[in-house]
C-alpha cells in the first residue's frame, strides 16, 4: 500500500501554486499585529485556518474572494513579502517538493507604496532565503516565480516587461488570473505578443470557470505554453456507450461517473482536445481546488484520471494550500485513495511537470535524472 509517509518522501514538482494562497495562519496573525491590521476574522491560528477552509468550501464566490483580501492585507511590505516567500519555500520543501513555480500578482501588493520592482525583489529574496534554510535542513528545493497579471486590470504589459527584466534572476514566466467570464485572455494580446517576441514563457488560467472558448483563445490567439487548470477540455470529449454518444462530464451523476471511468477506447477527441494532446500542452490540474470551485464533482470523478489514461500531459498541483487545507502530499493521497492512482502514476505526473517547467532543458533533465527517478526508485517504483 502507498502510505502517506511514502507519499511525503516522494519527490514532487509543482507548477501551479499561489503565494497569497499558501500563508501560515500564525504568520498572518503576527504580520497583522506588526502592521496594525484589525480585519482578521479570527485571532488564533487554528480558528483562522478553519475560517479560510470553510470560506473556500462555502460555495459563495464573495466569501471565497474575501479570503484573499485577508492574505493580501499582510503582504504589503518588504518584510511581509520576504517572510511569506521564505516560509512558502520551507513548507514546500518539508512536503518533499524539489521544484516549484510559485505565482503572485505584483500589482496586488502596492497599497502601502511599494513599487512593482520592490515587490519582485522582496519575493525573490524571500525565495532564496527559504532555499538556503531548506538546504541547511537537508531538503534541497528550487523555486522560481511566475508573475501574474489580473485579467480585469490594465497592467499586463508592465508585468510582462518585469518578467523579461528579471528573467534569470528568479523569475521564470508570466501568467494571467482572475475571473474568466467576461475577461478573455485576448484583452491582453499586447503582453502576450511582447513575451513571444522576447522568447519568454507564459501560462494562462483557462478552462476552469469557463469552457472551451477560454482554452481555445489561450492557445490559438495568445500562444500559451501551458494551461492553468484546463479541466474543461473534457467538454471536447465524446463518449460512446452501447452505440449512444454522450457528453459525459456535463450530464447527470450516472453519466459523469461513466465518463470519469471510461475506457480510452470509448472516447473520441474533438479538434481542440486532440490539438492539446498532440502538442503535449501541459494541464496544471488542481484536484481539491477544482472540487471547491465546482469544476469537478469530487476527486474520485475528477477528469484528471481520464485525461491521464488518454495520455494528456497532466500535472498535479495545489493551487491555494491555505484555502484548500492541502499540500502536494495530500493531493497525491487523495488521488491514490479516491481515484486509484499508483506510485507509478504519480512519478509519471511528476516527470510531466518537470518536462513542462519554465527553466532550461538541461536543468529540468538534471532534476528528473538526479532527483526524481532515484527518489521514486528508493520508494520501490522503478
Amino acid at each position: 500500500m502507498t502510505t502517506d509517509d511514502t507519499l511525503r518522501r516522494a519527490p514532487k514538482a509543482l507548477l501551479h501554486d499561489h503565494l497569497d494562497g499558501g500563508l501560515r495562519p500564525q504568520t498572518i496573525i503576527e504580520l497583522a499585529d506588526t502592521i496594525g491590521y484589525q480585519g482578521l476574522p479570527a485571532r488564533e491560528a487554528g480558528s483562522l485556518g478553519a475560517w479560510f477552509r470553510d470560506s473556500a468550501d462555502s460555495g459563495s464566490l464573495e466569501r471565497y474572494l474575501m479570503t484573499f483580501e485577508q492574505t493580501l492585507a499582510v503582504m504589503q511590505t518588504v518584510a511581509g513579502l520576504h517572510r511569506v516567500a521564505s516560509e512558502c519555500v520551507q513548507d514546500l520543501a518539508d512536503d518533499g517538493t524539489v521544484y516549484a513555480e510559485v505565482r503572485y500578482a505584483p500589482e496586488q501588493h502596492l497599497v502601502d507604496g511599494l513599487s512593482l520592482e520592490d515587490v519582485v525583489e522582496a519575493v525573490n529574496a524571500g525565495f532564496r532565503d527559504g532555499e538556503r534554510i531548506a538546504a541547511d535542513a537537508g531538503r534541497g528545493i528550487r523555486v522560481t516565480a511566475l508573475l501574474t497579471a489580473m485579467r480585469h486590470a490594465a497592467k499586463s504589459s508592465q508585468i510582462a516587461e518585469l518578467v523579461v527584466r528579471y528573467r534569470g534572476q528568479g523569475v521564470a514566466g508570466f501568467d494571467i488570473a482572475g475571473a474568466e467570464a467576461g475577461f478573455p485572455p485576448t484583452r491582453h494580446l499586447d503582453a502576450f505578443e511582447y513575451l513571444r517576441r522576447e522568447n519568454a514563457h507564459f501560462t494562462i488560467h483557462a478552462g476552469e470557470a469557463f469552457g472551451l472558448p477560454s482554452i481555445w483563445e489561450a492557445i490559438q490567439w495568445c500562444g500559451a505554453d501551458r494551461l492553468g487548470h484546463g479541466v474543461r477540455i473534457v467538454d471536447d470529449l465524446q463518449f460512446v456507450s452501447g452505440g449512444v454518444g454522450t457528453s459525459g462530464f456535463q450530464g447527470d451523476p450516472g453519466e459523469v461517473a461513466y465518463a470519469a471511468h471510461a475506457d480510452p477506447s470509448e472516447v473520441t477527441l474533438g479538434g481542440l482536445a486532440g490539438y492539446v494532446r498532440d502538442r503535449r500542452i501541459p494541464l496544471e490540474m488542481c484536484p481539491s481546488s477544482n472540487v471547491q470551485t465546482g469544476a469537478a464533482e469530487s476527486v474520485a470523478l475528477h477528469p484528471i484520471s481520464l485525461l491521464k489514461r488518454l495520455r494528456f500531459r497532466v500535472t498535479v498541483n495545489t493551487d491555494n494550500r491555505l484555502m484548500s487545507g492541502t499540500s502536494m502530499t495530500r493531493e497525491m493521497s487523495l488521488l491514490v485513495g479516491e481515484a486509484g492512482w499508483t506510485l507509478g502514476d504519480l512519478r509519471w505526473a511528476t516527470i510531466n511537470a518537470l518536462k513542462s517547467a519554465f527553466i532550461p532543458f538541461d536543468e529540468r533533465l538534471a532534476i528528473i535524472d538526479d532527483v526524481v527517478k532515484p527518489g521514486y526508485a528508493a520508494l520501490g517504483d522503478a
